[in-house]
């Protein structure tokens, strides 16, 4: 009772003029960030961060989930109408969104697309409005010891559980950790890996490399590939919409399962792209039509839309109780409470409950607002599509350069911004993953400050990290998360399963 007598008092804090126009200004700006392939959830969020700068901590948050929101709907646009997948998770959505468009039920695809959508990321809010509280309750007992266990956790569960190349993920998360302690020694005060350059005394900020790793490296990815768009056309009407809808009772049992099992990889650093490919293999496995699959079943459409979005809201959970980022879009949002000065964690839910309620409670109404307008602009949006992406990608650049600029107002973090940007796009074009560095970037000082602390206070005795039942529990879940994947593979051999679950796209 008493989380919902908070939530309402979120909603009290939400629902502002100014709170609900940004909401709407948010979603808006994702929808465009989704529909256009080189961008993307991450980068857009990225990129759009130094608006924020002179807001209040609640509208800020408020209106860089929105473009989150946004993002995640706009993403089914593309992979229904033109087959390109606006994000990396809409790329199950192709395999029966498409054949639908072409059989000429594109709007029937995406009306199923945006609902799922709607379902994963309000079971993903609900997960949150219960759970996050009593996850935050749970971790004020912890002490600098504890703290490390979970930072170890999150190293090892992106390790273990990302689906990259194992050693290309440790040296992502290597080069981040390297990045994160350039400046001043935070409990020595020396310095570390400055150069005698004053600009790097304070260590590499955080908005100037997302900006540079994420959007400019896209922009030059999107730029070689020379993306031409020829797609379906499709308008939603309110008849094919509840036609859809009346459909759904159906699929209950699809979206549940899928729902369920987006928000386990969402809260884990499985991701939503896992998730998709998850619920998609789920359902075609499940499905009594399974030989339909790939050739415009709504049940492929529904089933990956509701766990991309499931994980992607979850993800959400462990930043805002622990502090700790699920996503690469979650840590992004993370960087950007810190630079307003809020610390995540479970103090966030004591110190800060309008922030953090309002922040849930615009949740709810920030998904109701993208799916209300995504059915209304379906048209409008697809229309951008058809832009030459050279004109629109000056107009982004010139966006990245001022956000660079804002921070610091130096034309150094400018520079610097264009070679986080190389170093982005080659390690993009080697296939290294680049939410493992950031990771490593926003936890890496804090990470280290917890380790040095326990061991300080222990007069470096390691036993520290095995001195009660939950640090040992959170040292020996790291390790088995980090063995995941040998572990499984092993199992299944033992009960000689499968080692992969078999999905078949449409040609």
């Amino acid at each position: 009772m008493e989380n919902l007598e908070l939530l309402f008092h979120g909603f009290a804090v939400a629902l502002t003029w100014h709170n609900v126009l940004f909401m709407i200004i948010g979603v808006l700006l994702g929808i465009v960030v989704g529909v256009l392939p080189g961008l993307g959830g991450p980068n857009g969020v990225a990129i759009l961060l130094p608006l924020t700068f002179g807001m209040n901590p609640t509208t800020a948050i408020i209106l860089l989930t929105a473009i989150y929101w946004g993002a995640l709907f706009g993403g089914a646009i593309t992979a229904v109408l033109f087959n390109i997948p606006g994000e990396p998770w809409s790329v199950a959505t192709t395999f029966d969104g498409y054949p639908m468009a072409q059989q000429g039920r594109a709007g029937e695809a995406l009306a199923a697309a945006f609902t799922a959508s709607f379902i994963g990321a309000i079971s993903g809010v609900i997960l949150i409005t219960f759970l996050a509280p009593m996850v935050a309750k749970f971790a004020l007992r912890f002490g600098p010891a504890e703290f490390f266990a979970v930072f170890l956790l999150t190293f090892c569960s992106f390790i273990g559980m990302g689906k990259e190349n194992k050693a290309k993920i440790v040296a992502s998360l290597a080069g981040g950790f390297v990045l994160a302690a350039v400046g001043i020694d935070t409990i020595s005060g020396d310095m570390r890996m400055t150069f005698d350059v004053p600009e790097l005394m304070n260590g590499f900020d955080f908005l100037v490399l997302v900006i540079g790793m994420f959007g400019i490296s896209e922009i030059l990815v999107t730029l070689e590939e020379g993306l031409e768009f020829k797609g379906k056309r499709a308008r939603i009407d309110m008849a094919v919409v509840f036609h859809v809808w009346r459909q759904i009772p159906r699929y209950l049992k699809t979206l549940v399962r899928s729902s369920i099992t987006g928000m386990w990889m969402g809260v884990t650093p499985g991701g939503a792209v896992a998730a998709s490919f998850m619920g998609y293999g789920l359902a075609q496995r499940f499905s009594k039509n399974r030989d339909s699959f790939g050739k415009g079943n709504i049940e492929g459409v529904l089933a990956p839309e509701s766990a991309a979005h499931a994980a992607g809201t979850s993800a959400l959970l462990p930043m805002l109780a622990l502090g700790i980022p699920g996503s690469a879009t979650a840590a992004v949002l993370l960087g950007g409470l810190m630079i307003w000065g809020l610390q995540p964690g479970p103090l966030l839910f004591v110190e800060q409950k309008d922030f953090v309620w309002g922040l849930i409670a615009s949740m709810y109404l920030g998904n109701i607002t993208g799916l209300l307008v995504v059915l209304a602009t379906v048209p409008l949006f697809a229309a951008i599509m058809r832009v030459p992406f050279a004109l629109i990608a000056p107009v982004i650049l010139m966006v990245c350069a001022i956000g660079a600029f804002t921070v610091a107002n130096s034309r150094f973090d400018i520079w610097l911004m264009l070679v986080f940007g190389i170093v982005g796009y080659v390690l993009k074009k080697l296939d290294y993953p680049l939410a493992p560095m950031v990771l490593a970037l926003v936890l890496g000082d804090r990470a280290e400050d917890a380790f040095r602390q326990a061991l300080i206070g222990s007069a470096g005795d390691l036993s520290v990290f095995f001195d009660n039942p939950l640090v040992t529990t959170l040292v020996v879940l790291s390790f088995a998360l980090l063995l995941w994947g040998p572990i499984t593979s092993q199992v299944r051999r033992l009960f000689g399963r499968p080692a992969t679950v078999t999905v078949e796209p449409s040609s």
